[in-house]
């Protein structure tokens, strides 16, 4: 668990992460991250969201030291990492890109090694098989795994010396539905039993949205959004979603009936409406001799919401 003051021990610590103004050049002519101020709450799972080429490997790469600071500030647990850097990360556990495991090896091996690297004690190997699952891999090398066993062992990695923040770059990538769903069961348990303080890239829009309590949207190197997840869920609309034998036709009857409505999808959506102008509208659809399929309450999904930030780039 993170320390409750910061370095000084004179004030709560509020955030794992801090960063204030980071700015990244790979070339004059290539700013890749613009005057970035990421904040990650203790006790949060902070999802990193931006289409590929936002910044997001970058970002985490300068905050884990694998990138020199150029410009701006970046504090771990309210320590400034320039000068902190081999303290905090005894404190830190990370996978970035591939997973960091030797295929020729078995998982107890796997850990074994990097037992030593870390000066942790023999026991904590089992703690971890078992937190992951994979205490019953047995003989069975890491290079017969699936990708969600190898996504698993390389978290045991990061997980060995018992860190306080956990940094995983696109978790799930490349798994199955049923891998996705068990690398979220797998965060959600380490974040509530075991206090760890979780940051995750992804563009898996879906999958961040059942795991964060805490979001930021980058893109193009500039951060759009950030704050409790709970503030993103506000900014949906809700609506009212029509399916008819003839849209074409009912959209023209709706709007004559004094409604603003647009079509998507090729359905009709209108704003929220209360059950006596549903009843109303139906009505008018019937007795027009249009088939009613369906009326539904609907709102803007996360996706939408998180392409009208970021304009026409593609997740």
């Amino acid at each position: 668990m993170a320390s409750a003051t910061d370095s000084a021990g004179d004030r709560p610590l509020t955030y794992a992460i801090e960063t204030s103004g980071l700015t990244h050049h790979f070339s004059p002519a290539d700013r890749v991250l613009d005057d970035i101020s990421l904040r990650v709450p203790i006790g949060s799972i902070y999802g990193f969201l931006g289409p590929n080429g936002a910044g997001k490997t970058t970002t985490l790469r300068l905050v884990l030291g694998l990138l020199r600071q150029q410009h701006g500030g970046i504090e771990i647990f309210g320590m400034p990492l320039r000068r902190n850097r081999m303290e905090i990360l005894r404190r830190v556990g990370s996978s970035i890109e591939s997973p960091s495991i030797y295929a020729h090896l078995t998982a107890r091996q796997n850990l074994s090694l990097w037992r030593i690297v870390f000066q942790c004690p023999a026991t904590r190997i089992d703690e971890v098989l078992q937190l992951v699952g994979l205490a019953h891999t047995g003989s069975k090398r890491a290079g017969q795994f699936s990708l969600g066993m190898k996504q698993r062992l390389s978290i045991a990695v990061a997980l060995l010396h018992d860190p306080s923040l956990l940094i995983l770059d696109e978790p799930t990538n490349g798994l199955d539905p049923h891998g996705i769903l068990e690398m979220r069961d797998l965060l959600i348990a380490l974040n509530r039993d075991h206090g760890t303080t979780i940051l995750v890239s992804s563009h898996l829009l879906s999958e961040i949205e059942r795991l964060v309590t805490h979001v930021g949207i980058i893109n193009r190197g500039r951060m759009l959004f950030q704050g409790a997840f709970a503030e993103l869920s506000d900014k949906r609309k809700p609506s009212t979603i029509i399916d008819t034998s003839d849209n074409a036709r009912a959209l023209a009857i709706v709007t004559d009936a004094g409604f603003e409505t647009r079509t998507e999808s090729e359905r009709l959506i209108l704003a929220a409406l209360p059950p006596p102008e549903i009843g109303r509208l139906n009505r008018l659809l019937v007795e027009a001799g249009v088939d009613v399929y369906q009326i539904a309450s609907g709102g803007n999904d996360l996706e939408k919401i998180f392409l009208e930030m970021i304009g026409d780039s593609k997740w």
